[in-house]
């Protein structure tokens, strides 16, 4: 019931103030607005934009509707299930638009990951590792659990032509420049963006097939090789790359701008709403 009560206060913030200023300040961050919330307020700034079309939002996909959806595409796909209520809860839930026959169409799934707290503790003067003698913590594998939401999504997604999956990245373990902190004795620690001890962006950079970071790649590509027509699902990863945290409104930025990335694809689908009132 929190949630719902603090959703309903940033959508009634976001009317007052006619657009998102009035949501997101200059020290709006990660932490104080999570991705769930902008989700929200995506919503709310569809719903304006797009007055003829219906949006909603929910916070998990079931492992059954998964399975139906691969049914539907073959039937020996989507046949394994072993705990009938698992699903899917990416962190931002998943946004969606009603089309012509009353399907609900997937625009826009995020996530938002931190991991690597190095500049932190430098920045604090703590010391890690076994003895407590270390600057730099050797990178754990937690994130790689996000293989899981996307590779299930995608399997949702099959059939269609687009994947609004978006993965926001921050903290030390997500470096794509070398950076020098500061610890408060006056002493500079370099943190080397190449180094396989920090860095683990290239253990998800799988999930867009090492196409470029900070890239809407919401539409599916296309190759071919040989007699072969490929498609591919690629995840539209960005990371700050200094480690520093997310502001909301870029977030908000990208959300929206993925969400209408999907509403042209899905063009087809939507297009006697998109047109009859205009």
């Amino acid at each position: 019931m929190a949630k719902k009560n603090q959703s309903k206060r940033l959508t009634n913030q976001h009317k007052e103030s006619k657009g998102v200023i009035g949501i997101f300040g200059e020290e709006a961050k990660l932490h104080d607005i999570t991705v769930g919330k902008i989700s929200h307020i995506i919503i709310e700034q569809l719903k304006k934009e797009y007055p003829q079309l219906s949006f909603r939002h929910r916070t998990s996909i079931k492992k059954e509707e998964i399975n139906e959806a691969l049914k539907k595409i073959d039937n020996e796909l989507g046949q394994t299930l072993f705990v009938p209520h698992s699903s899917i809860i990416p962190d931002g839930g998943i946004v969606e638009v009603k089309d012509d026959n009353g399907n609900w169409r997937i625009v826009l799934v995020s996530e938002a990951k931190h991991q690597g707290k190095d500049i932190e503790n430098i920045r604090n003067g703590k010391l890690v590792g076994k003895n407590n003698d270390q600057d730099l913590m050797a990178a754990g594998n937690a994130i790689e659990r996000s293989h899981k939401n996307i590779s299930e999504i995608a399997n949702f997604m099959l059939s269609k032509s687009h994947f609004p999956y978006v993965l926001f990245l921050e903290g030390s373990n997500f470096l794509t420049e070398t950076i020098s902190i500061q610890r408060p004795d006056g002493r500079l620690v370099t943190l080397e963006y190449n180094s396989g001890m920090l860095n683990r962006l290239d253990r998800l950079t799988a999930a867009n097939y090492g196409m470029p970071i900070n890239t809407n790649l919401c539409k599916n590509k296309f190759v071919k090789h040989a007699d072969k027509t490929i498609m591919l699902q690629a995840t539209s990863i960005y990371t700050q790359g200094n480690g520093e945290r997310w502001e909301a409104k870029d977030m908000f930025d990208i959300m929206l701008d993925i969400s209408k990335t999907s509403l042209k694809v899905l063009g087809s689908e939507i297009f006697n709403q998109l047109t009859e009132n205009k």
